[in-house]
């Protein structure tokens, strides 16, 4: 077994580990305030944008290196 494909594979899972660790770590929780003054707070959730900047690129990546390692293996 060649060990290339391997670390490209290995390479992947981190990278998609990374990926939903990014993801969680987007969401946070947060009040809103009311439209009119006698409706109460409603709690809503928010988003960082870098957060899923770098999720969606860690996403790209691990695509990338699954389809180069899945092809070094082939390719034997």
């Amino acid at each position: 077994m060649k060990l290339r494909p391997v670390v490209e594979l290995v390479l992947a899972a981190l990278a998609a580990v990374g990926c939903v660790l990014s993801w969680l770590a987007a969401r946070s929780a947060a009040v809103a305030a009311p439209v009119i003054p006698s409706e109460p707070s409603m709690p809503t959730v928010t988003y960082d944008a870098s957060f899923i900047v770098l999720s969606m690129l860690l996403l790209t990546v691990a695509a990338v290196f699954a389809v180069l390692g899945i092809v070094g293996l082939r390719r034997r």
